[in-house]
């Protein structure tokens, strides 16, 4: 697995870092981590899917985002302090693996690399362009762009050889609702719209993103 996020260290940086990682597996349905669990390490997404979640004021759960190989999660962990705790719950929505860094090695480690020890301004500085990013559109950006950009972000996700061919995504119109903040009834009519014009396929429990450069187009 190549993460992007270790491109700035030199080779035997990654290979040192890599070799204090554990290797974990998780079968679908399984949870990683929960929210309010303490947090004492980082996830780099080896293969699979994984769910973010959250609780609501409301009692009820939502999901946030979905992970694919080459992120991760976790990196709150790495900045010390008082007992951090997990922000979220993630779930592995089909057979995944990570290597997981515990935080204490981290701390060593990047007493003994330098470079190691800018991962953690990356990822952080990743995360906040992120939130940021979602901030705004949650605010200013109307929902049918909203729905497309997230069915062409999970359309990445699941892809395995780019966006030149029809991907499937399985998540159902409840999942996609809570991902751009809105409600089913509104995203169906949107997806309604978009599977009249052949761009995607509705079935149960997935859509198919027939023409991925067309959601592409209506974004630009």
């Amino acid at each position: 697995m190549d993460w992007q996020l270790l491109d700035s260290l030199s080779t035997e940086e990654r290979d040192d870092l890599l070799a204090h990682t554990r290797r974990r597996s998780y079968a679908r349905g399984e949870i990683l981590v929960r929210e309010g669990d303490p947090s004492d390490s980082l996830h780099l997404v080896e293969s699979g899917r994984l769910a973010i979640r959250v609780d609501t004021p409301g009692g009820e759960t939502a999901m946030l985002n979905v992970l694919g190989p080459g992120t991760w999660f976790g990196e709150l962990s790495l900045l010390g302090g008082d007992a951090p705790v997990r922000t979220a719950t993630v779930v592995a929505l089909e057979p995944a693996t990570t290597r997981a860094l515990p935080a204490a090695i981290f701390a060593d480690l990047r007493r003994q690399h330098p470079a190691i020890g800018e991962l953690l301004l990356t990822m952080m500085s990743r995360r906040i362009e992120e939130l940021s990013a979602r901030l705004l559109e949650a605010m200013y950006t109307g929902l049918d762009r909203r729905v497309y950009g997230r069915l062409l972000a999970l359309a990445r996700t699941y892809s395995s050889d780019g966006l030149g061919r029809p991907v499937t995504v399985p998540v159902t119109q409840e999942q996609l609702a809570e991902l751009v903040g809105s409600t089913r009834p509104s995203v169906n009519q949107v997806l309604q719209r978009l599977s009249q014009r052949g761009v995607i396929e509705l079935a149960r429990g997935r859509i198919v993103v027939l023409e991925p450069p067309e959601l592409v187009r209506r974004l630009n």
